[in-house]
Parts: structure tokens; sequence; C-alpha cells
């Protein structure tokens, strides 16, 4: 019998870091897979098709959603972004643990189809350190950096949506606590009691066989 994946959702606001630490996280575990997003946003410098997006023009992203092929999808910023329904499922399905890096309102929809994930909210140590890192990326107008930095507040109200918060206020110990979180997942009476009862309904029929 295959033991189902576990799902892992990570996210928070803007300049948390969601992606620094799912870098750092994935060499470290064999076990854990990326699932790729799609999103309508244009690539960063040293981004790469199929590796960090599926980028695609706004029609391509709508045909998409029409046609029920996203396990979730938000338009943020003025650009849309999802996780391919297909994929996940496939991956799952065949055991493989499955890691989604995306964006609170993605998390949420998620979590409404798949309750039985692993939701973890990453957070910056303050305001005032996820204001810099969103400065430090070069990449955002007067304009859009006051968008972002204004929904932070409204984003941390998402909190108590997750089954674990993490201070990301060093990468090597934020990668630490999340692998931490996933292995204990895992590990679950609750998540494996299919697989422990059939262990022991096998245990008592080789016992009344042996008899």
């Amino acid at each position: 019998m295959i033991q189902k994946g576990l799902l892992v959702v990570l996210s928070g606001p803007s300049g948390a870091g969601k992606g620094t630490v799912c870098k750092a996280l994935l060499p470290t575990m064999s076990s854990l897979g990326y699932s790729v997003s799609c999103t309508t946003r244009q690539p960063r410098e040293g981004e790469q098709e199929g590796v960090n997006y599926f980028f695609k023009s706004r029609e391509q992203f709508e045909e998409m959603i029409q046609q029920d092929e996203l396990l979730e999808w938000a338009e943020v910023y003025g650009n849309y972004y999802g996780t391919p329904l297909r994929y996940v499922e496939e991956q799952l399905a065949a055991g493989y643990n499955v890691l989604l890096e995306i964006d609170i309102q993605g998390a949420l929809q998620v979590k409404k189809k798949y309750p039985n994930g692993v939701f973890i909210f990453l957070i910056p140590p303050s305001l005032q350190e996820l204001k810099q890192r969103i400065l430090g990326r070069g990449t955002e107008t007067e304009e859009s950096f006051k968008v972002r930095f204004g929904s932070a507040a409204d984003e941390m109200k998402h909190i108590n949506d997750y089954d674990y918060v993490v201070v990301n206020d060093q990468v090597d110990d934020a990668v630490d606590r999340v692998r931490s979180i996933v292995i204990a997942e895992l590990c679950s009476v609750k998540r494996n009691r299919e697989y422990y009862n059939n262990l022991i309904q096998e245990g008592q029929t080789d016992a009344v066989s042996f008899n």
C-alpha cells in the first residue's frame, strides 16, 4: 500500500523570505519536492521557466481558471499566481511529499480543499525588517512598495488560520524549524493511522495462520 504524500504549505507576507527558506530547505529533505506555480508576472533576473515559475500570459492563465486546472489561484498586486492541480494530486497519490510556497490568499483556498495539509506561516522578526527586505529587492516602485508594505499588517492577521508560525530571523534557523515541523508531521499517529492499523491486522492474521 502506498502511503499518501504530505502537502506542506509555506506562506506569509511578501518579503518574509519564503523563497529563500524553501531554496535552503529542499536540499536538506530528499523526501520533499517543490511544486512550481504559475504566474503572469514578468520573470525576475535569474528566474527560469519551469524552475521558479511557469510564466503565463494573462489570457493563458484565465483559460486555466475556466478549465478548473488550478488548485488555488489569486490576483496579487495586479498579477495572477496559481498552483497546477494535476501535478499536486499526482505527486500526493504516488506517495511524494509536496511543498507549496504560495501567498496567503492561495493558502486559504488550499486549506478548504486539503484541510489535512500542514500550513506554516513565515514571518519576519519585525515590520522594520520586512520594510528593509522589500526595499532591498530593488524591484519596487514607490507606489508598489506602499501597496506591499501597507498590506503586511493585514496579512499578519491570518496567523490563526495556520498550524504553525516560524520567525525568519536567520535563514538556517528558520529552515531547521520548518524541517522539524515536517518530520514531526510525517511521524504523527493521525497521518499514519491507516498504515498502523494495517500492520496490526497483518500481525493478527499471521498469528492465526501460524497457529
